[in-house]
């Protein structure tokens, strides 16, 4: 990414909230390909010009191996390999907008669509109905992984209106499918899916959690929030059937724990933990990328 696409790029992003970044592993025979999705609390140029925020998103043994959450760290820290983004419209119901942004390895990953669901006026139900903020999807074609079409479904769900979005992301699955054909999806992002804003009797209506053929990788008792005072599964990961995930691999990654940070610095870069998943590799391929 070009010094001068970076400027235009951190123009534009003063409010995004939710960057999803694929592809940053793909080594060797170990390694897989690692999804991370991440609510950076309005990630822009202010952020990004903070030094010690960048100062700790920096760190080497934090982010080289596990994720490299924005644009500007993945310039400046892993010059070896090439990346693009993708980016949604800006969207919201107010003058507060939010974006979702895809970092991705261009050389391990294609894409091969994209799609702001749901569009006004199109098909599906009129964003203003259900999402404050609608989900933007994107299909990635992976030449390394046993998967090889992976469609991602980002999502901010309103906190007031958590478990309704989240109902209805099971419309969103199905407009894939019947569009797409494919079944390998998964769903991730800031769902706000636990503590305050979900009840018991609220979960078994939402046809994510209640429907057999998805899975939730990220359990009710994992904690994705940054301060102490909160224990909440906020940040989720979820698939339908898809067979290509490393078991085991889904977690929050507690940056604030890894790097010793107190409460007050680790919220100077988010209030949310990012929340990560591998995809097992195609043994076919790299053993003979490794010969």
């Amino acid at each position: 990414m070009a010094g001068a696409d970076l400027g235009s790029f951190l123009h534009t992003m003063r409010t995004v909230q939710l960057l999803l970044v694929i592809g940053l592993c793909v080594t060797s025979v170990a390694s897989s390909l690692k999804i991370c999705a991440f609510n950076v609390q309005s990630f822009g140029e202010s952020k990004a010009n903070n030094r010690k925020v960048m100062g700790i998103l920096l760190k080497r043994r934090t982010f080289s191996s596990r994720l490299t959450p924005i644009p500007p760290v993945v310039c400046r820290l892993d010059r070896s390999n090439s990346y693009s983004y993708v980016e949604s419209e800006r969207l919201g119901r107010t003058t507060y907008k939010e974006q979702y942004v895809y970092i991705y390895r261009n050389n391990k990953l294609k894409v091969k669509d994209q799609y702001q669901y749901p569009k006004v006026g199109g098909e599906g139900t009129n964003e203003t109905d259900v999402f404050s903020r609608g989900p933007f999807i994107v299909r990635f074609h992976s030449s390394t992984t046993l998967v090889k079409d992976l469609i991602l479904i980002g999502q901010h769900t309103s906190p007031k209106r958590a478990m309704k979005e989240m109902d209805e992301l099971y419309t969103v699955f199905k407009w894939i499918y019947k569009n797409w054909k494919t079944e390998n999806v998964m769903i991730l992002g800031d769902l706000n899916a636990g503590c305050s804003y979900v009840t018991t009797k609220g979960w078994r209506a939402v046809r994510l959690r209640s429907d057999p053929r998805f899975r939730w990788l990220i359990g009710d008792e994992q904690d994705t929030t940054v301060r102490e005072s909160t224990h909440c599964a906020y940040d989720r990961s979820g698939k339908e059937i898809m067979a290509g995930i490393e078991p085991g691999s889904a977690q929050p990654f507690n940056f604030k724990k890894d790097l010793r940070l107190t409460e007050a610095e680790a919220l100077e870069v988010s209030d949310h933990f990012p929340v990560e998943v591998d995809m097992r590799p195609n043994h076919r391929y790299l053993l003979r990328h490794e010969l």
